[in-house]
């Protein structure tokens, strides 16, 4: 999987496309440079993109607090940062869910 990850001193930002509105939570796999995550929850009031914070903290085992949107909040091509793992553990567990 070649899903743009990039590392900074704040952590690990992963580009996402986001589907709202699905059919159930889930992390579909890669497409393009970006993971495609998929949402039951509609894009209203954020309430996609806490889902999106929930089920990336859940598949990456690590608290919902250490993941963070930080850029399209608004957009479906969105940024998200893992707090608390490096590139390579981030990396090592994105390739564990998508195999």
């Amino acid at each position: 999987m070649r899903v743009k990850l990039t590392a900074d001193d704040s952590g690990v930002q992963i580009a996402l496309k986001v589907v709202p509105g699905a059919s159930r939570d889930r992390i579909v796999g890669a497409l393009g440079d970006a993971l495609k995550v998929a949402v039951s929850k509609p894009p209203e009031g954020g309430a996609a993109n806490r889902a999106v914070v929930q089920l990336l903290g859940k598949a990456l085992r690590v608290p919902a607090a250490q993941v963070e949107v930080v850029k399209g909040r608004t957009n479906p091509r969105k940024e998200v940062r893992v707090s608390g793992l490096t590139l390579a553990e981030v990396r090592e567990r994105l390739d564990d869910l998508v195999r």
